[in-house]
């Protein structure tokens, strides 16, 4: 981990094709088998999509990748997120996380982290913060 001051940031492609068994798995790991995910007649026809559509945490988990190796996951105090727009199969999704603040607190050099996944198509898709411990 090299943070030297506020503003660093890092960008990465955290997947390249979103595949409908990346959603699948996803699905089976976290018990979340709501049809809009996992129902392609349901996804279409009843809810309107153009397909089935991946969950929100599956990007968050994502995203999470990021802040995990660039500052070791037990650094991680807290990181929080809100889904801005539905990620599809195909979706390639990129991750930017960003330091906005240092601080001392309690006795550790702590991090405000600015973090958003978008796709391929420049469009936000999660937003979020997370606060790491500097070591």
């Amino acid at each position: 981990m090299t943070v030297t001051a506020v503003g660093d940031e890092r960008s990465q492609v955290v997947v390249t094709d979103l595949k409908r068994t990346q959603i699948a798995m996803y699905a089976g790991a976290s018990g979340d088998f709501n049809p809009l995910h996992t129902d392609e007649p349901f996804a279409t026809t009843i809810a309107g999509n153009p397909t089935v559509m991946s969950h929100g945490m599956l990007v968050m988990g994502m995203a999470g990748e990021v802040l995990a190796s660039w500052f070791g996951v037990a650094n991680v105090r807290r990181y929080r997120a809100r889904f801005q727009a539905p990620t599809w199969p195909g979706d390639t999704i990129s991750v930017t996380a960003r330091v906005e603040a240092i601080a001392n607190v309690d006795g550790e050099q702590r991090a405000e982290i600015s973090v958003r996944a978008t796709t391929g198509t420049d469009k936000t898709v999660l937003s979020g913060t997370a606060t790491v411990v500097l070591s």
